[in-house]
């Protein structure tokens, strides 16, 4: 009787260790997926500044032609960009050059407004059109990055996925977020004289 009762408990320490195993198996490998995930989208928004940071060559040359007085301004993203596509950047370092060259493009683009024939280029037409979609791109590109970060760090918090998060070595991804606040307000724009 004694075996009967030895071998039941037995039986059932190695079945609630194997469940165990089978979530510990489980949760790593869940959490291992949020975190490519979460890398694949800064990969995404790295693509768009990619595009971005092409394009802005493109757009200072059709200003420069026409605005001669806001050589400050083209300079001014002009030295962003060059900051921004410096490939040490990393994290908040990234998000803070990145945030820098917004600031820059939209004071440029606010004082575009003061040349009615610039306006009326096509070559600037076309460049400002395809800075508006790839920034239109990026935005998309930066909440899917902080949904995907969002989701990942509250498993890594929550509770009885951080045991497997703290033994593996999962830490807390920063979220893309504007460091500036003169970066959310919306830039004023004149027409007119």
């Amino acid at each position: 009787m004694l075996v009967i009762i030895t071998g039941a408990v037995a039986l059932i320490l190695l079945i609630v260790f194997l469940v165990i195993i089978i979530w510990w198996v489980g949760t790593y490998n869940m959490l291992q997926r949020l975190k490519y995930r979460a890398e694949n989208a800064w990969a995404q928004i790295d693509v768009q500044l990619k595009r971005r940071h092409d394009l802005i060559p493109n757009l200072v040359e059709a200003v420069k032609s026409f605005a001669k007085h806001e050589k400050e301004t083209l300079e001014a993203v002009i030295k962003a960009r060059n900051i921004a596509i410096n490939p040490n950047l990393k994290g908040s370092e990234k998000v803070e050059a990145e945030g820098a060259l917004s600031g820059a493009l939209s004071r440029l683009l606010v004082s575009v407004e003061q040349y009615p024939d610039l306006k009326a280029d096509q070559n600037f037409l076309s460049f400002q059109e395809e800075l508006t979609s790839t920034e239109n791109k990026l935005s998309f590109a930066r909440q899917a990055y902080n949904d995907a970060v969002m989701a990942y760090n509250m498993k890594i918090k929550s509770m009885p996925s951080n045991i497997v998060a703290n033994t593996g070595s999962f830490t807390s991804k920063e979220m893309f977020e504007l460091v500036d606040s003169a970066e959310r307000e919306v830039p004023e724009v004149k027409f007119g004289n």
